[in-house]
């Protein structure tokens, strides 16, 4: 299966973890990550998600984070596929969804994932039949039953 993580996911670790499902969120990615590496899950990656990352601010984390992507991608949506990706963005983006999150999921939908993991609420509210949105303890919670 495919799945796809957001930069904000893939930051999630980084975060205070005073609040209760910011940890939850963290421990779930870190488990996500886990399957990934043990081969349950395809990774897939995309230019916006490189862009996205180039721009962590810093330098330790945006390592660490290209190193992961780097060992474990499966797939890759390349800018060469942009003309593919503004159709499917500029249709998501009429549901309010911000630029760089819609060339995300479009990322994910063209590449056929199942399952679009993030923590950002607002683009958990975008809802399609095209993929699953969802936090990482969601597909913890649906994957582990």
């Amino acid at each position: 299966m495919r799945i796809y993580l957001d930069m904000c996911c893939y930051n999630r670790p980084y975060d205070p973890q005073d609040q209760l499902k910011i940890a939850m969120e963290t421990q779930s990615k870190i488990r996500i990550q886990q399957l990934i590496e043990n081969g349950k899950y395809e990774l897939i990656g995309s230019y916006t998600l490189d862009y996205e990352c180039e721009n962590v601010p810093v330098p330790m984390r945006r390592k660490s984070i290209k190193d992961f992507i780097r060992r474990n991608i499966s797939a890759y949506v390349g800018v060469e596929r942009d003309t593919e990706i503004s159709a499917i963005a500029e249709r998501i983006m009429e549901t309010n969804v911000k630029q760089q999150d819609a060339y995300h999921v479009a990322s994910a939908i063209y590449a056929g994932c199942s399952y679009f993991i993030t923590t950002d609420i607002r683009l958990l509210k975008y809802q399609t039949d095209e993929i699953r949105m969802v936090n990482p303890i969601e597909f913890i919670t649906e994957m582990e039953e």
